[in-house]
């Protein structure tokens, strides 16, 4: 299947270290932290009473193609919710462990929105263009008490003139009299990648044209943002760990 849908045609300033665009309200997520920097955590489970040093910075990157708040509060991706059909492809499953970093320490940040949204294994995403309505590969989890969330998906498909990348973004719940969102994106290591795509039903596929060192996007703190990923039976498990500063 032929990718329809032009990639990211953006430009956007990088930086090293991500304003947030606001803090959380006293009676929201963070009991009334107010809001600086986003940074990320060790690739070592986040305790609420570890170091901040542990944390360390990780780039924002651009939203590109194709957000939309779907508001589909749901674990499982796979699915689109309108026909209860299943996308093809390896599974993954995906978890974030989110937290924050405030007076010198690391903790987990409770009750915040992560977002995923991803292209299917033939590289188009869900409700837009021709795809208008349907809703798979997109959804949010709020996190736990350990600042965690996990989702059921795919490995994401390819698309002409972008590697191979799932997009988050972490935001405060509807209804914060104040407002954090952190939008970045995950990429995956080359050689697994090739390894994946020797399956169906990506192997019906031609040979992607960008790898990680091609791509504009990825070359702007792309490194600090690949999901360790190890297998998991079928398919494939990964856990990224990020922490904002407030």
């Amino acid at each position: 299947m032929t990718r329809r849908f032009d990639p990211e045609d953006v430009d956007p300033t990088r930086r090293d270290v991500v304003r947030l665009l606001g803090s959380f309200a006293a009676a929201g997520i963070l009991g009334g932290c107010a809001g600086a920097g986003a940074r990320a955590a060790s690739e070592s489970p986040v305790t609420p009473a570890s170091p901040a040093g542990s944390c360390v910075v990780r780039p924002q990157q651009t939203e590109g193609p194709f957000f939309v708040d779907e508001k589909l509060n749901r674990g499982d991706l796979r699915f689109d919710p309108g026909t209860g059909l299943a996308q093809p492809g390896v599974p993954l499953s995906l978890s974030f462990r989110v937290s924050r970093t405030s007076a010198g320490m690391c903790g987990p940040l409770v009750g915040a929105l992560v977002d995923v949204w991803q292209c299917d294994a033939f590289g188009a995403y869900s409700d837009v263009g021709g795809r208008s309505g349907s809703r798979f590969l997109r959804g949010y989890q709020v996190t736990d008490d350990a600042g965690a969330v996990r989702f059921a998906t795919i490995y994401p498909g390819w698309y002409s003139g972008r590697t191979v990348h799932i997009h988050f973004k972490i935001r405060s719940a509807p209804g914060s009299v104040t407002r954090l969102e952190f939008t970045s994106q995950l990429y995956f290591d080359d050689a697994l990648t090739d390894s994946v795509y020797t399956q169906p039903p990506y192997n019906s596929r031609g040979r992607r044209d960008t790898t990680n060192q091609r791509d504009g996007i990825f070359a702007n703190g792309g490194t600090q943002l690949l999901l360790p990923v190890t297998q998991d039976g079928s398919g494939y498990a990964g856990t990224f760990d990020i922490a904002l500063q407030v």
